[in-house]
């Protein structure tokens, strides 16, 4: 069964930092896409950041050159490595990969920015 698990969430002040993780579990998943979307209060889910199996990645605009995306592929975890964080960034994270034509979430993990 394949399960995606988020952590690193949390309350952090503008300008900070915060790292998430998502270990996924249930097969090896070393060659599938993986992500990370959010979702603010009132709003949609939207695409922060997807990275492949090979670690290309691509990201939204409005994290490009804050938010990093990488991978561990040896033991199926991905991150979001989050600088200079700003309020528009308050949202839940969920984590998210590809397989076997099916998209896969994870429950998400809160972020809070205060100013």
């Amino acid at each position: 069964q394949v399960q995606l698990v988020e952590s690193g969430g949390g309350l952090v002040q503008a300008g900070g930092s915060l790292r998430l993780s998502c270990a996924a579990s249930g097969s090896d998943f070393s060659i599938n896409p993986m992500g990370w979307y959010r979702q603010a209060p009132g709003k949609q889910r939207d695409l922060v950041a997807r990275i492949t199996g090979g670690g290309l990645s691509n990201y939204a605009d409005s994290v490009k050159g804050r938010f990093t995306i990488s991978r561990v592929n040896t033991k199926n975890i991905v991150y979001l490595e989050m600088k200079n964080l700003n309020l528009e960034d308050t949202a839940v994270y969920y984590c998210t990969m590809y397989y076997r034509d099916m998209d896969y979430w994870g429950k998400g993990t809160l972020v809070t920015v205060s100013s």
